[in-house]
């Protein structure tokens, strides 16, 4: 990867069948972890969707749009995916809900992962991660970078949040369009990371009480952004690296 970490991102939403979330998700985190890796992209974190029981949310990430290409060609036409494509579809409705990012600054992409729990002996992680995202009609630009960063920054930190990482969408050409991306939207994604759901929680009470997030920043957000911000909350799979 080059200096920042995953200039390329996908954060990828699953529609799954009734009852088999958790089958997808034991299936990724035994086979479709390290295979992808070795395929030479990153696998950043699998999740469930906390409000969603039938969504399985994941972020992966490249070093470039080429590198894209090389490594989703790689494991798509490998032995991993030929191995287990039919077990993994078979859990699927849709798998076609996908934004294609970009880290908003040299600064704002993931943090440096920690160590991945081994197959077979991890612990249920009691982290929750909230992935937040904005829409509006018009790609976002270095004023809307200016505004998070010198108004939203200071107000979620208030409220007890730091970004662990700000992406935006990358608009050139899908490099591998056998798997489509969300290509006509113009979004701006933050995440964050919590202990536990107690403290997600907590965190979704403050903002939405009176004080600087509330009364100050979201009405300027709302002026520049289109709809309601979409909120994701998100249960790591026993091997995400992001928890």
């Amino acid at each position: 990867m080059s200096a920042v970490r995953y200039p390329v991102v996908e954060l990828r939403q699953y529609t799954l069948r009734p009852g088999q979330r958790d089958v997808l998700a034991g299936l990724f985190d035994r086979k479709l972890v390290e295979s992808q890796e070795e395929a030479g992209m990153a696998i950043v974190g699998q999740f469930r969707d906390l409000d969603d029981p039938d969504r399985f949310v994941w972020i992966r990430g490249f070093a470039s749009m080429p590198a894209r290409a090389r490594a989703l060609a790689s494991f798509y036409g490998g032995p991993a995916w030929k191995a287990h494509s039919a077990a993994a579809n078979a859990t699927m409705i849709d798998s076609d809900n996908v934004l294609l990012l970009r880290p908003v600054t040299a600064r704002s992409g993931f943090p440096a992962p920690g160590a991945r729990a081994p197959a077979g002996r991890a612990a249920a992680p009691a982290g929750r991660i909230l992935a937040t995202l904005y829409y509006r009609d018009e790609p976002f630009d270095a004023g809307f970078a200016e505004f998070f960063d010198q108004e939203a920054r200071p107000a979620l930190a208030e409220a007890g949040v730091t970004p662990l990482a700000c992406l935006q969408t990358e608009h050139a050409e899908n490099t591998f369009p056998a798997l489509p991306v969300r290509a006509a939207e113009n979004v701006f994604v933050w995440l964050a990371a919590f202990p536990g759901s107690g403290q997600l929680a907590s965190y979704l009470r403050r903002i939405e009480s009176p004080g600087r997030w509330r009364d100050q920043v979201l009405p300027a957000l709302s002026a520049r952004i289109a709809g309601t911000p979409e909120q994701l909350r998100l249960a790591p799979t026993l091997r995400s690296l992001l928890r």
